[in-house]
Formats: structure tokens, C-alpha cells, sequence
């Protein structure tokens, strides 16, 4: 049978992925017991949710141990991992599995997995546990994190990583129990976008975030902090053996709020300057397409095929941060901008939307929202999922048409597509690496946005050729002949240049 964790209440069980015992080198210390690996057969989903209605778990199943090869990140080489130089943090990672089905369960901690990759780590071992909730002590209850802590031992990790955002307290347990760093989820995305952010906005956005999150998690290390006692409560010692109180502490927190408000304002004037940019391209009623969706989901590489922006495409998590907008035409010559914004993730801190919200407002102002999901992910539809509940949050979203581009079409299953497109209203299937489906999504661009201009057919003058180059630049040229008297444009203009035109040219039929 599987060795047995101590009971706590309302767990379950731990599912561990990682190593099997069997890919273990000679000098690697084994555990304790040699019948570690679960050889049952698969627990049957839909009997253990039946379980839980009825509030009776199998206790075998509760305690079952089940480990999984392939989880473990496999390196030959130390410069395989993406931005680190140094030796790689060794992890274990830690999930808590509440509701859902085990393959969801699976998935999360599959995706902290890639997530603690990015930020430089190798993983060595994954384990999920089966629990009505998360203990608000440990995270994992007492019995579990020292089983934890011998598994941290045995396998020589250095670091913790929990698939869930852990109160101050539960940090702290948690650590003084398994003797090693302890960060949850929010920390780690936190540290990805501390190592990705590349433009002044970007790192201030970020760094306000960490700021946020690091408040009310400070904490004094040892007794080096000095406590307000007197008498015999100051060992003794009587008056003048008062401490100055916490006050190192305090000062901490005092800075790091003076430096929150500095990040405040350097944001807010950041800000105007980002919303001066979009009324001028309002004035000119430039049609206005954001790109949004899970991150690593393929929006770079959609906005490189679309307007050969040049922006850096990497398959890793966050691999882009600023945004970027571009000019863009649809087949029929109508300009339009196209704004790739920052990636979703599920769980996103709050935090960070907080801080980057004025980045998200490009979503927010946009005429058309190309929602892009990666179509060889296991699990889509929880990333469309966990896109627009984040796109809900923000002010004017929810009313703006969405196009689903579902890309990695050479690398999906035609099932998950076919799927995907018999749920989703309006999809479009393309793969930006190869081309696929690019000039479809062109046309349904072409489609779906609104319609400023207006059509108009004009003798403009010889010396204002001007209005001829700009007919061209923000309208659609239909036709243009050149007579005696000037020439005849025949085009669909913007309301802007259609007033300037109808107050130099002439309508063609009053031409003598």
C-alpha cells in the first residue's frame, strides 16, 4: 500500500508528481519506503466526486501517494534555462487541489511548473493534495508539511513553491517547518515580470506590484528587532532598558510606502502621456484592435505576422510585457492600429492588474478585440476563461465585439479545434509561425470593424496634392484620373479629411 500522510482535517490525500524512483542515481538518497509508487488503477473521476456529495472519502484514496514521471525538469546543461546565468534554485512545488477534476488539478501544477522554468528554477518535484479547502496554518496542514519537509531533504531542493497565493502567516509556518524558502504563486509571476519588464513604465508598474505585496508580508528575521518592555519583562534590567519599540520595522514600512507614492505619480505622468498619444490617433478616427490573451498564447507572434512589428517572440511565459501598437491595413486599404497588450495568466495577481492597469485600457478603448487562445494548450476553454474575467474588470470591455483567433493550428488537435469553433460565436483558426489562416483573419478584421469614413468623389486642385497623399495614407483610394482642372478623387475618407476636402474641392458634377 502507499505510505500514509498524517491525517489533518478535510484533506484528502497528496498526488506527488515528480522523479519515480526508478530515474534516481546510485548516490541519491531514496525514501524511506521502497513501495512508494501507487500501482493501482487510476482513480475513477466521476465515483469521487459521487464520494464528495456524499461526504464519505475512501480513506485509501485519501492517503494515496501517486507519482508520476516527466514532471521533473530534465537539463543537460544549465544554459537551457531562459535568463539565468547562475546555479538554478532547486524546487519542489506544492498545490492544493479544492474543487475541479484531477486533470485540472494536473494542469495547475503543470503551468506552475513552466512558470517556475521562466523564473530560473529546476523542478524537481510536484505534489498535489486533495482538501475540502487550504489549511489557514500551513497551507497543507501540520502532517503534510512534514512530509513535505522530508521530501525537501531528500530530494536537496532549496525552495518551496506553492500553486496558490499564501497569507503572511502561512509563509511563515510553512517555512519554519521545512527549513527552506518558501514563495507562493503570486510572488513567483511577480519575480518573472520583475526579470522581463524592459521599458521605464513597465519596471515602475512592476516594481509598484512587488511593493504591494511585500507590505504586509515584512517581517523581522531573528531577535534583532527590539521590543517596548520594562522591569522584569526587560530581563531586569528596570528603566533605561526599554527598547526603542519596532521601530526598524516601522521605518521599513514608512519607506516603502514613500517609494509606492513616488511610483504612483511617475505612472500618472506616464499615463498622460500614453493617453495623449491615443486621442491623437482618436482625432484622427483611426480604427482602434487590441490583442489579448493567455500569455505564451502566440499575440506577438500574431502581431509580427500581421504588421511585421519585429516584436521578440519566445516560447516562455511573459516573454513580452510593454505593449506595443502598430499600424496595420485591412485588404481593402483601410488603416487601423494593432496594440498587443500584456498576457493573461489564471490567478493573475491582483496587484499586478492594478499596476498595469493603464496598460489594459488599450483593451478597454478598442474597436475590436482579437481574444487569441493557444490551441494546443490541454485545457483552452479555461483560458479563454480566465482572459475574459480579467477583461471583464476592465471599464468599457465587456461591450467591445470579439473575434477568438485560435492559434497553433499546425500544432492542435483537430478535435480541440473543431471543438473550440462549434462553442465560440466568432473564430478564426491560424498559425502566425506558418501563415495559416492569416489572410481569413484579415478579411473578418475587415468586417467587423466600424466603418468612419465616407465615400466621396471630388475635383481637388493641382497644388494640393497633400490631400491626395493623405486620401491615400488614411483612407481607401477607389479611383484616380487626372483632367485639365485638377483631379478626380474618388475615395473613402475619414470625417476629418472629408471636411477639409469639401471645403477646398469640388463635387464633380458642378464642375464646368
Amino acid at each position: 500500500m502507499a505510505p500514509s500522510w498524517g491525517r489533518d482535517p478535510g484533506c484528502s490525500g497528496v498526488h506527488s508528481y515528480g522523479r519515480s524512483s526508478q530515474g534516481r542515481t546510485p548516490t541519491e538518497r531514496p525514501y524511506e519506503r521502497s513501495d512508494d509508487i501507487d500501482t493501482r488503477e487510476p482513480l475513477d473521476i466521476d465515483r469521487f466526486d459521487d464520494l464528495l456529495d456524499t461526504g464519505e472519502l475512501d480513506l485509501a484514496d485519501r492517503q494515496a501517494l501517486r507519482r508520476v514521471a516527466g514532471l521533473s525538469t530534465e537539463l543537460e546543461d544549465v544554459t537551457e534555462v531562459e535568463y539565468r546565468q547562475l546555479r538554478l534554485e532547486r524546487v519542489v512545488l506544492v498545490g492544493v487541489w479544492t474543487s475541479g477534476t484531477a486533470i485540472d488539478a494536473e494542469n495547475s501544477l503543470l503551468e506552475l511548473k513552466l512558470l517556475a522554468e521562466t523564473a530560473g528554477s529546476e523542478v524537481l518535484e510536484g505534489v498535489i493534495q486533495r482538501r475540502q479547502k487550504p489549511d489557514t496554518a500551513t497551507y497543507i496542514g501540520s502532517g503534510k508539511a512534514q512530509e513535505l519537509a522530508d521530501i525537501v531533504s531528500a530530494t536537496g531542493a532549496d525552495t518551496v513553491v506553492c500553486d496558490g497565493e499564501l497569507s503572511p502567516g502561512q509563509l511563515r509556518q510553512l517555512e519554519e517547518i521545512v527549513k527552506v524558502k518558501v514563495i507562493d504563486r503570486t510572488m513567483l509571476i511577480l519575480d518573472i515580470f520583475a526579470q522581463h519588464a524592459k521599458s521605464r513604465e513597465g519596471k515602475a508598474q512592476v516594481e509598484l506590484a512587488q511593493l504591494n505585496y511585500l507590505l504586509p508580508r515584512l517581517r523581522g528575521w531573528g531577535g534583532n528587532l527590539s521590543r517596548q518592555v520594562g522591569g522584569r519583562a526587560a530581563g531586569g534590567v528596570g528603566m533605561g532598558g526599554r527598547g526603542p519599540g519596532e521601530t526598524k520595522i516601522e521605518l521599513d514600512r514608512r519607506r516603502i510606502r514613500e517609494r509606492m507614492a513616488k511610483l504612483r505619480r511617475q505612472i500618472g505622468g506616464m499615463t498622460t502621456a500614453r493617453e495623449t498619444k491615443r486621442s491623437r490617433r482618436t482625432q484622427r478616427e483611426v480604427p482602434a484592435v487590441a490583442i489579448a490573451g493567455y500569455t505564451n498564447a502566440g499575440k506577438s507572434s500574431l502581431l509580427n505576422r500581421l504588421t511585421g512589428a519585429g516584436v521578440l517572440v519566445e516560447d516562455a511565459l511573459f516573454a513580452t510585457l510593454d505593449p506595443t501598437v502598430r499600424r496595420a491595413h485591412t485588404p481593402d486599404g483601410r488603416l487601423f492600429t494593432l496594440a498587443d497588450t500584456v498576457g493573461f495568466v489564471r490567478h493573475l495577481p491582483h496587484q499586478l492588474v492594478e499596476a498595469f492597469r493603464s496598460t489594459l485600457e488599450e483593451v478597454g478603448d478598442a474597436d475590436l478585440i482579437l481574444h487569441v487562445v493557444d490551441g494546443s494548450h490541454p485545457d483552452p476553454e479555461s483560458q479563454l476563461a480566465a482572459v475574459r474575467e480579467v477583461v471583464g474588470d476592465i471599464e468599457g470591455a465587456g461591450d467591445i465585439p470579439e473575434i477568438v483567433v485560435i492559434n497553433k493550428a499546425d500544432a492542435a488537435d483537430p478535435v480541440v479545434l473543431a471543438r473550440l469553433t462549434a462553442r465560440e460565436r466568432h473564430t478564426v483558426v491560424v498559425s502566425a509561425r506558418t501563415g495559416a489562416g492569416i489572410e481569413e483573419l484579415r478579411a473578418v478584421i475587415e468586417r467587423e470593424l466600424p466603418r468612419f469614413d465616407q465615400e466621396v468623389t471630388l475635383l481637388v486642385p493641382y497644388d494640393r496634392g497633400d490631400l491626395i497623399s493623405r486620401a491615400h495614407q488614411e483612407g481607401e483610394v477607389l479611383d484616380v484620373q487626372h483632367t485639365g482642372d485638377g483631379t478626380v478623387l474618388h475615395a473613402r475618407v475619414l470625417p476629418g479629411l472629408f471636411a477639409e476636402l469639401e471645403r477646398i474641392a469640388k463635387p464633380v458634377e458642378t464642375v464646368a
